[in-house]
Order: C-alpha cells, then structure tokens, then sequence
C-alpha cells in the first residue's frame, strides 16, 4: 500500500475500501448477465464457485488437511447445501432482474437476521431495533409493489437474501470451534457440488467470449471480498457500512449503461427506505455492543465467507472480530 494510503486514518481507509469493493462487487452483477446471455445462471454459478475453490483451497490447506478437520461436519454440509441454494437463486435474480433492484433486496439480510438471532440464538432486541426492522420490510413491500406488476424473481431475490441471514447464524455457531480457514475450506468445496448438479442438468460448452467473462465473473468477485474484508478490518462498522450502499449507485450506472435498466420510482424509494433502517440497526447495535464488525451480501453470500484474503491470513484479529463471525452481532 502506498504510504499516503496508510497514513490516512483508519476510517477514511476503511470507507475508501468499501468505495472500491463497490465497482467490484457490481461488476459482477455485469458479468453474470453478460455470461448468462448463452449459458443458464446455474451454469454460470458453478463456474464461479469452482473457480472461487481453485483460488481458495491452497490458501487453506496451506497446513494441511489436518488444520481444516472439524467435529461438525453435518453443520458444515448443511451450511454448505443452503449456501449452494443461495448461490443459484442470486445468480438466476442476476440474470433476470435489474441489477439495482438485485442489489437492493440483497441488503436485506440484516432484517431476516435479526428475527432469526432471536429465535435460535436467543438474543433480545428492544423497541427501537424493532421498529427499524419493521420499517425497512415497508421498504420491501414498497419494492415489490404488490397489487402491482411484480416479477415473480424478485421474491426469489428476497428468499436468497432470508438463507444468507440463516447462513450467518450457521458462521456465529460453527465459529466458535472452527478455524476462519476451515469455515472457507469447507463451504466453498461443499457449495461447488451442491451447484455442479443443476449446472449439469443445463451444460452448454461455453464459447471463448463465454470463458473470458467467467474468468472475469471470477476476478472481480474475489478482488471485491477481498476489498470488502479489507475496509470493514480498517474501519469502524458504524463509519464504514453506509458506504457499502454505494453499490447501490454503481449496480444502477452499470444496469443503465451495459443493459439500459433504469430504477422506477418505487425501486428507489423501497432501496432508500432499507437502506435507512439498515444503517440505523448499525449504528443502534453498535452503541449497544461496542467494536462489533459488520458484513454485507454479495452475489455470493456473505461477503468475506469466503474471501482469498480471509484464506490467506484469516478474520481480522479477535480483537477486531472477525467479519463473518461477528456479522450476527447486530442482531441483537
């Protein structure tokens, strides 16, 4: 890093991170459509898992298959199974929805989450959180518009963005026995079988073009984890998570620019409305439970699961807390 950058104070590194991690991440939303314009998006998602574990595995297996062995196999596969859904169901939103109305449901994690933590975890919000939750499924509403024209994908969205939040509370319980490295290790591999089935089922050999999109696809999505990772390890979660919604901005730039999508009025208004609510659950959890680090969903889950750069040297210290194992923490 050059040493203006690190001179900077952590925040203004942080935000300039997740700024940067932004133009990456929607990216990809980019080069899934583009892709999927002659393979299906199931297709399309396995290329991406498989070449995400290609990146992935030699990182983790650095010590040795014993330094990702688990007592919880079961957990991992179930983690796994739902996470290969997920990946399906974004991938196939991608590929049939706007990019910005995609992006936008997908920050909807932190409101199925924070119901979730209070079912299975047992953790307690008060009245505030409660509100915020309930305002920003109005939001959601708002965007699907009901009694309007709604594309039936856009629950579809929706449902991906509930299984990242069930995921996250797989990461919280399955934390606090494994590794950050074994976590990696067994997601990406569990996840890449879970989607070769239905890329089976829809095979096309994909052209040159294809496969210089798919290496693309694989690229900027493990740069932008990377970035991702990076800038919430620099920053407070508080200061740094509002320039995550950048993405936002830039899914709607690409959609208008590469496929001509422009947002409707309620699009925007239901974003802007989770947005809100998001941001303040933020803000609320962390004057309740200070140093708690966020993480955000990408169109491969959470962001940072399974990120080269969390393979390579793992979660920020304990001190920092990790990205994906803290994520639950703003459930409270």
């Amino acid at each position: 890093m050059p040493q203006s950058f690190t001179r900077l104070p952590p925040n203004v590194q942080g935000a300039l991170w997740l700024l940067a991690a932004g133009v990456f991440l929607s990216a990809m939303g980019v080069f899934i459509k583009a892709a999927s314009a002659e393979l299906h998006p199931f297709q399309v998602a396995f290329f991406r898992a498989f070449f995400g574990f290609l990146i992935i595995a030699p990182f983790a297996l650095k010590g040795g298959f014993a330094s990702v062995k688990t007592r919880r196999p079961w957990m991992h596969l179930v983690r796994g199974l739902i996470g290969g859904t997920v990946l399906l169901m974004m991938f196939y939103s991608v590929a049939n929805l706007p990019l910005a109305d995609v992006t936008a449901l997908s920050f909807t994690k932190p409101l199925f989450l924070i119901p979730l933590a209070v079912l299975f975890l047992g953790e307690k919000i008060r009245l505030r959180r409660t509100i915020a939750t309930l305002v920003g499924f109005t939001g959601v509403i708002i965007m699907l518009r009901p009694g309007g024209e709604t594309d039936p994908v856009a629950f579809i969205a929706l449902g991906a963005a509930a299984l990242i939040a069930v995921i996250t509370l797989f990461i919280k319980i399955l934390s606090k026995e494994d590794s950050p490295n074994t976590l990696v290790f067994w997601s990406s591999l569990i996840l890449s079988f879970v989607v070769l089935g239905p890329a089976l089922w829809h095979w096309k050999t994909p052209s040159m073009e294809t496969w210089l999109l798919l290496i693309g696809l694989a690229a900027v999505g493990t740069i932008g984890q990377s970035m991702l990772v990076r800038g919430y390890a620099a920053g407070e979660a508080t200061a740094v998570t509002p320039f995550d919604y950048s993405r936002l901005i830039y899914a709607g730039v690409f959609g208008f620019i590469f496929f001509d999508e422009i947002p409707d009025m309620w699009t925007i208004a239901g974003a802007l409305i989770i947005v809100a609510s998001t941001i303040y659950i933020a803000r609320r959890e962390a004057k309740l439970k200070p140093g708690a680090k966020t993480a955000a969903a990408t169109f491969d889950g959470p962001a940072g699961s399974n990120s080269p750069d969390t393979a390579r040297h793992g979660y920020p210290s304990a001190s920092e807390a990790p990205a994906a194992r803290e994520a639950t923490a703003k459930t409270g």
